[in-house]
């Protein structure tokens, strides 16, 4: 089974790389992550699985013996990347979930329920600004129509992404969570250093931070860069450069985590002060509360030196997760009793298709292999393949419990 999950890793390290960073852009809808869909498409086959698919694109590979079926045990996760990202945010818990069928096969395995492994699209949000979209669409909580006008930043409507893809439909139905689907369990890279701390080579989470990004648009007056006198000036720049330091401040102040990480200028010319600025803010903290102080401070203070400075400023929330508790006696459960003792319970600070699920419901449960460095959502983002390997076992083990 080693063999099975080191093969299907190389298969898709090359995928979607680019030769420049070393980084990864696999964009939904997008030939990298096609690609890797066709992919996955021929692993389940390859496996017998019983592949179901939406028009969004999200599939399920389903490892139902006969006699077997029932709302079944799912797992996986997606394929897409952030851009510029790493390898395994994503296509670990794919690849994982597929050598773990192949490891409880090897042991003579039959589950009670059916096993379902899931890929989700647009996890990452990185094309159309909406994370966990296939999740989102699939419990029902973003309606079709509204996904449908949906823009990328080349001006491409996620309906004609979905065309040039071959999927789409005038309308969706959500999945039928509760008559399809008895728990998720989903593998992913950490995202931080907490398992390297506690020197554990899988955990299992407890919690999702709640997080938001929100557009902020700066308004000024375009001029010369070389006749306009500093106080003639209504420099957007300005507003949003000290809007990116408030944001800094008031997360360390607060122990929260606040990121300015895209930022769009208009007319974007080097002897040109700028009409417009727009920026997108990514907010998380520890508590929902905490999150809308955070927001609001930063809102408060950009709005404040919008007045200084001349310009406008409009704030929009594009995309809003509160804060998700895992089933907690579903997480001691898989934690507890194993060889090499108890697993680790542990929070996440990232969005995550298993938040997505739990809030709508489902029992929900993940977990995590170790990243030796804490990197992600970037090229080094890394975990050693023994790490991986002992991450296989362990949703093999998971998978085993939930589906007896």
């Amino acid at each position: 089974m080693t063999d099975d999950f080191e093969r299907m890793w190389t298969d898709l390290t090359p995928v979607g790389r680019s030769a420049a960073s070393g980084g990864y852009f696999r964009q939904p809808y997008r030939g990298a992550e096609r690609e890797l869909r066709s992919w996955f498409l021929e692993q389940a086959t390859a496996r017998g699985l019983r592949v179901e698919s939406d028009p969004a694109g999200n599939v399920v590979a389903w490892w139902a013996p006969p006699g077997v079926s029932g709302p079944g045990v799912l797992t996986g996760s997606h394929l897409d990347s952030v851009l510029d990202g790493g390898a395994y945010d994503g296509p670990l818990g794919v690849v994982s979930a597929l050598a773990a069928v192949d490891v409880l096969r090897s042991r003579g395995f039959v589950p009670a329920r059916p096993i379902g492994v899931s890929v989700f699209v647009e996890e990452e949000g990185s094309r159309f600004g909406l994370a966990c979209l296939g999740s989102r669409l699939a419990a029902g909580v973003v309606p079709w129509r509204d996904a449908l006008a949906l823009t990328d930043r080349d001006g491409i409507s996620f309906e004609d992404a979905l065309s040039s893809a071959g999927l789409g439909a005038e309308t969706y139905e959500p999945w039928d969570l509760a008559a399809t689907v008895d728990c998720f369990v989903e593998l992913h890279v950490e995202q931080g250093r907490d398992l390297v701390d506690r020197g554990a080579a899988v955990g299992v989470a407890s919690e999702i931070w709640p997080h938001g990004r929100y557009r902020f648009d700066f308004t000024g007056a375009a001029n010369h860069a070389g006749s306009t006198r500093m106080e003639d000036r209504h420099d957007p720049m300005l507003t949003y450069a000290m809007t990116a330091l408030a944001a800094n401040k008031q997360a360390r102040l607060a122990g929260q985590r606040a990121t300015f990480g895209r930022v769009e200028v208009a007319p974007n010319g080097t002897n040109a002060i700028p009409s417009r600025v727009t920026a997108w803010l990514d907010a998380r903290c520890s508590t929902d509360a905490g999150l809308a102080s955070l927001v609001e401070a930063i809102g408060g203070q950009a709005t404040d030196r919008a007045g200084r400075d001349g310009t406008s400023l409009r704030v929009t929330a594009e995309s809003v997760s509160a804060s998700v508790a895992f089933d907690a006696s579903m997480a001691a459960r898989l934690a507890a009793d194993h060889e090499g003792g108890d697993w680790p319970v542990i929070p996440t600070q990232a969005g995550h298709d298993a938040g997505i699920l739990s809030a709508a419901g489902v029992p929900t449960a993940m977990l995590f292999v170790r990243n030796p460095t804490g990197v992600s959502h970037s090229p080094e983002e890394h975990a050693s393949m023994p790490d991986c390997l002992v991450g296989v076992s362990a949703l093999a083990d998971t998978l085993e419990r939930l589906a007896r």
